[in-house]
This record gives structure tokens, C-alpha cells and sequence, in this order.
């Protein structure tokens, strides 16, 4: 609760991995508490570990100002789990830190910027009695109770083009070119972009391959004089390699034995994770910003700000934390694909 007689004080948290728009969210937040709110506004270094070491700066419009198409987070971010366990002693230490120095700073809300891990650790915050509203972001698309996080569009856009490029070079050497993107549990980047970038074969976490599947779908290619191929693959599929390289490495090396058929592989890695954030990255993290600090206006804590059906709305965090958003099997992207003739390994 606001303390009376002063203005609301409220901190920005950003933690997990970096993406395109926290910067737009960060703005979002900053300049609607400031503006429309008269809000003091802190900003914590380097996710949990500033507020475990009391570690801040205080933003104004001023330096708000300039940052909306920018990449990273001006705050910087750590992939510190405050509440991670050491085998079966629990790390009491950190989230007592955290409440002290949330004290200490007078704060009235700690807004989290982050991803499934950084949401849980905000429920978990929000359990221990201080007020948080969490905002959902991460490439991946994949956290739970909301239609879409900002950061997915800027990196279907990156890896959507990285295949563009694939198709002449393939086209000009009759091979098969394999792109890992990143995704360890959920396919929404292989599959929005596999399907934007027109690629044969896409193979996804939450969809079990056969590799003789992939392999007579090839065959079947080429026996129809189909110059080349595009194989999109997640980082998180099956890989039955023993030598520790990527999964695209180990299926370059299956296809080319198999097929006889020139196969070289390409992972795309960190590279869907930096620069600039898409327009449409930019106005979701903007929409999200101003939404948590609405609900911070009318005390509508330990909630998600989430995206239903266009609308921004709020969800429990206890309902968020723990959970995964994947790919049904039969979801309709994944059928429509397949109508086209796009192979699924299975």
C-alpha cells in the first residue's frame, strides 16, 4: 500500500535472458508511473541480484527517453534464482535480502520483466507478502496464460529472413541446408518461422520425429526434382548424437549418410535474441508497461499482465508460475502446414 502523505514508489526488475522490447517495456512502465501517476520510479541493476544487493538507479522521463527501439535492457539482467534450492537445503538468505531491501527502498510494487523463471520467482515474492506484478517476456512464446510475449515477433522476424537467405544459397548448390533456431521446450519460433519462410521439414519439441520419416520426405523431394530442401529444427528435438554438437549437426550427418544428398547446417543461436525490437514488439511491450501500472494503481497485485484475445488483462501469478505454453499436436498452424505439404517428422 501507497504510504499516505507520499508518493508511490515502484521498481522495475529485469531478469532471465535478454530480448528485443524489454527496453519498450521498461519505458512503458517508467513513463506512465511518472507521467500519469506522478510516481517515483527505481530502477534495479542486473535482475535479482541488484535488489539482493541494493543495487539501483532512480529513472526519470529524462532518461526514459530514447530507449523505446533500443535492444537489451538498460538495467541490465542476471539468471539469478533467489529461491533455487542446494540439493535439500533451501537458499533462505537471498529471499530475505530481497524483502529487506524492498523495504528499505519504501517500494509499493516491484514490477518483474522477465520470463517462466523469473515469473516464478515472482510469485514466490508475492507469497512472502510484497507486492509484484510481473510482465512476460522471452522469445520462446512460451509462457502460460498469455496469447503472445513481446520479444517472439522480433525473432520469427530474424529468423524468418536467416531462411529467406538459406533458399538462394541452397537453390544454387542443389543442397539440403538445416537451420537450428532456438527453442528448448516450445517450437513457436520453428514453427511461425518454418511456415513464414516456407521450410519443407519442421521439427519441433512437442512433436516426436522419425528419422526415416525426414529422410523418405527428402528422397521423395528430390525424386520429384525438387532442387533443394529447408529443414527448420528447434534446439530442443530429440538429438541421439554422441558428440555433443548440435542437434543440426547430428542431422546434417544423418540425412547426408541416408540420402546420399549434400547437407550443410546452420544455428542461428543468440542472433534471435539481440537488436532492435519489431514494431509490433515495440506496441505489445509498450501495451504491457502501461498495463501493470494500472493494475498498480488500483492495487491489483501478484498478477501477470497478459494479452486475451487483443485485450490487456491480468492474471494470477500463482496460476502463471510453473507452467509451460507448448504446441498442441493438432493445433491449426500445425495441420495448415501439413495441408501445404509441410513435414512434421511424424
Amino acid at each position: 500500500m501507497a504510504k499516505s502523505g507520499k508518493r508511490q514508489r515502484i521498481g522495475i526488475i529485469t531478469a532471465g535472458g535478454d530480448c528485443p522490447g524489454i527496453n519498450a517495456a521498461i519505458r512503458g512502465v517508467g513513463k506512465t508511473a511518472i507521467v500519469k501517476y506522478g510516481m517515483e520510479v527505481f530502477g534495479i541493476s542486473d535482475g535479482f541480484t541488484g535488489m539482493i544487493n541494493k543495487e539501483f538507479t532512480v529513472l526519470t522521463e529524462r532518461n526514459l527517453s530514447g530507449i523505446l527501439t533500443l535492444g537489451g535492457t538498460i538495467l541490465g539482467t542476471s539468471r539469478e534464482k533467489p529461491y533455487k534450492s542446494d540439493g535439500n537445503k533451501r537458499e533462505i538468505g537471498k529471499p530475505a535480502k530481497i524483502k529487506e531491501h524492498y523495504l528499505d527502498m519504501e517500494l509499493d510494487c516491484l514490477v518483474c520483466i522477465g520470463g517462466n523463471g523469473t515469473l516464478k520467482t515472482a510469485n514466490l515474492l508475492a507469497q512472502e507478502g510484497l507486492n509484484v506484478i510481473g510482465i512476460p517476456k522471452t522469445i520462446d512464446n512460451d509462457v502460460w496464460g498469455t496469447d503472445t510475449t513481446f520479444g517472439f515477433d522480433s525473432a520469427v522476424n530474424i529468423a524468418t529472413e536467416a531462411i529467406d537467405r538459406l533458399h538462394s544459397t541452397a537453390n544454387s548448390h542443389k543442397r539440403i541446408m538445416i537451420i537450428e533456431l532456438m527453442g528448448h521446450h516450445a517450437g513457436w519460433i520453428s514453427l511461425y518461422s518454418g511456415i513464414a519462410g516456407g521450410g519443407d521439414v519442421i521439427l519441433i519439441p512437442e512433436i516426436p520425429y522419425k528419422e526415416e520419416v525426414i529422410v523418405k520426405n527428402l528422397m521423395d523431394r528430390a525424386s520429384a526434382n525438387k532442387p533443394y530442401s529447408i529443414v527448420v529444427v528447434a534446439e530442443g528435438i530429440k538429438n541421439p548424437g554422441k558428440n555433443g554438437g548440435s542437434v543440426a549437426q547430428y542431422l546434417s550427418g544423418m540425412i547426408s549418410e541416408e540420402t546420399g544428398l549434400e547437407t550443410r547446417e546452420t544455428v542461428l543461436g543468440y542472433i534471435q535474441r539481440g537488436g532492435s525490437p519489431s514494431p509490433m514488439d515495440r506496441v505489445l511491450a509498450t501495451r504491457y508497461g502501461t498495463g501493470a501500472v494500472e493494475m498498480i494503481a488500483n492495487n491489483d497485485f501478484g498478477k501477470m499482465v497478459s494479452l486475451r484475445d487483443g485485450k490487456i488483462v491480468s492474471v494470477p501469478l500463482a496460476e502463471v508460475a510453473g507452467k509451460l505454453k507448448l504446441i498442441d499436436p493438432l493445433d491449426p498452424m500445425v495441420l495448415q502446414a501439413k495441408n501445404i505439404g509441410t513435414c512434421f517428422g511424424d
